[in-house]
């Protein structure tokens, strides 16, 4: 009988629970609100009473605990190390040590975006690559980098924070962590929509941005080009750096082919020095909702 594992995917909104065999393949799945009572009950209470339930009459089958987590992931020590957002009580919650008391297995903890990208190399649509730059659009950036095939983490397992990569240093935007002009600040689904309310107070989230623009709206297909720029040079500067094979693009607008997608691989390619371009692609993100859970066992199972 092959082992299972259980994948932990917490989210600012909600708690997404697996049960992961060694191929990547999820069997069993549920999810949990941590915003149920505005934070009242903190976060890392609800995952471990989640956690308990899903796993209730099965423990026995479970050799270890993968967890992917939003926030600055201390992956050394297995703790928030910090936000950039508001969510209470969050910095410092100790999430290894909580679930290694619980379940009495192996626990290891990374950033969310991070087994994002863990996840797509492994089961999705980066299979096969060894170089690949991983983004979430969304309410901020967040970000994973593979490089010769190893997760790059830092000293502390705090590496990738792309959202907080300065592209607007010098007269940018206020930025939540506190600095100003952070690409998040302009490429974030967030970012978007808060243009496209100062220019149609409808505008009110990306469903109805890409709706107008899908409608013919001119505006609003200006808006889109403007703000793909804004994708698009952050990760040409990336691109030089790490020289990926694959980009990989997760958050909810990622289903946005024709709109986001492609014209997000040609602005790339132009943006970047040509030998950069050379067998580049830019796709979305395929696991959709299980990839943190997935790419947290994968970093369970290689830690």
């Amino acid at each position: 009988m092959s082992k299972l594992y259980l994948g932990i995917d917490i989210g600012g909104t909600a708690v997404k629970l697996g049960l992961v065999d060694e191929t990547g393949t999820v069997l069993d799945r549920a999810e949990r609100s941590v915003s149920f009572d505005g934070y009242r009950t903190p976060i890392l209470d609800t995952v471990r009473a989640a956690a308990a339930d899903f796993t209730a009459g099965r423990r026995e089958q479970i050799a270890g605990i993968g967890v992917s987590a939003t926030g600055q992931i201390d992956s050394r020590k297995g703790i928030v190390a910090g936000t950039c957002g508001s969510l209470p009580g969050w910095v410092g919650a100790p999430i290894r040590d909580r679930l290694e008391e619980d379940f009495r297995l192996p626990v290891t903890v990374a950033n969310d975006a991070n087994c994002m990208c863990l996840g797509e190399a492994w089961v999705g649509a980066a299979k096969g690559c060894t170089d690949v730059i991983g983004i979430t659009i969304g309410t901020g950036i967040g970000g994973g980098i593979l490089t010769g095939g190893r997760l790059l983490e830092g000293a502390r397992g705090l590496g990738g924070e792309m959202g907080h990569y300065r592209t607007h240093a010098i007269d940018g935007v206020d930025c939540t962590c506190g600095a100003k002009g952070c690409w998040e600040r302009y490429a974030s689904t967030t970012a978007l929509v808060r243009a496209a309310k100062a220019m149609d107070p409808e505008l009110t989230d990306g469903r109805a941005i890409f709706g107008a623009a899908q409608a013919g709206r001119c505006d609003v297909l200006a808006l889109l080009d403007r703000w793909t720029d804004e994708i698009a040079q952050g990760l040409a500067g990336m691109v030089h750096i790490f020289n990926p094979q694959r980009i990989l693009v997760g958050g909810g607008v990622s289903a946005q082919k024709e709109l986001l997608i492609q014209p997000l691989e040609r602005k790339v390619k132009a943006a970047v020095m040509p030998a950069f371009a050379e067998g580049l692609t830019v796709t979305a993100a395929a696991l959709q909702n299980d990839a943190g859970l997935v790419g947290a066992v994968w970093y369970l199972l290689h830690h």
